[in-house]
């Protein structure tokens, strides 16, 4: 099997519209929305672009049922400055990301940097989702 893209996406119910690269969780009025608590355990990925492997196709569309990316390379929107390898977890700001370095914090670990970006700002960066 071979595949152009990266990552291992599910459709999954949002409550809204969301572009690619944006952190969601399980949660609000369908299966996912956005938080803003940082190392929100009820992560659920990443919103995909183009996913390499689409489980659960047949429901809805990207609008109504976006592909959420469980495994892989995909962007990701993220605040704040972020190294290579550091850990992400989810921010203060709804559908972005964050660096915890190298802290650990178990299940709210959503990816892994593949680049680094030392701007405050907002950004999207190439991750690994673990």
């Amino acid at each position: 099997v071979e595949a152009t893209y990266a990552d291992l996406a599910e459709r999954y119910a949002s409550d809204a519209p969301y572009k690619p690269g944006t952190v969601v969780i399980y949660g609000g009025e369908a299966e996912i929305t956005t938080t803003s608590i940082e190392r929100d355990v009820s992560v659920a990925g990443i919103i995909s672009s183009s996913p390499a492997l689409k489980m659960n196709s047949a429901a809805g569309n990207s609008q109504t049922h976006p592909y959420v990316a469980l495994k892989g390379r995909v962007p990701c929107q993220v605040i704040g400055p972020v190294t290579k390898g550091d850990l992400l977890v989810t921010s203060s700001i709804p559908g972005f990301a964050q660096s915890s370095g190298k802290l650990d914090y178990g299940i709210a670990v959503l990816a892994k940097a593949l680049e680094t970006n030392l701007d405050d700002g907002r950004k999207m960066i190439e991750v690994a989702v673990v």
